[in-house]
């Protein structure tokens, strides 16, 4: 259930307009999804979440492909079905082939298993993995 109604363009602010437009500009795309037009009912968060967004998953030191991935791992494990099917959407446009998507959900299984077991029996920290 939505908390809030997406804000379509026409309904928009001058201020979440040019967010809009930003987002389209920089996607190279003709819209703008409903994560963002839901986040257009306080458009300082609507700014501020696209500012980051635009950082982080810039292209860096991970490619583009990497950082969706991670993003995919996230959003499943936190059980976010809205960022699921956007990031991996995201990771399909940028290359990611169903072989890697069925390994990270592997990864995630298996990462999310070992730690709980870990938190349970308290495993103390090797000394060698500690900071130095």
């Amino acid at each position: 259930m939505a908390l809030q109604t997406p804000i379509e363009y026409d309904q928009a602010s001058p201020v979440v307009r040019a967010v809009y437009d930003d987002i389209m500009a920089t996607r190279k795309t003709d819209w703008v999804n409903n994560f963002w037009k839901v986040l257009a009912h306080h458009p300082e968060t609507l700014q501020r979440i696209w500012s980051n967004v635009k950082q982080v998953m810039s292209n860096g030191t991970l490619d583009p492909l990497t950082k969706e991935l991670i993003y995919v791992a996230v959003s499943i494990t936190n059980n976010c079905g809205y960022c699921i099917a956007s990031h991996t959407a995201g990771a399909k446009a940028k290359g990611m082939t169903d072989e890697q998507l069925g390994e990270v959900l592997a990864v995630i299984g298996l990462a999310n298993e070992t730690n709980r077991l870990a938190i349970g029996y308290g495993v103390p920290i090797d000394e060698r993995y500690l900071p130095s």
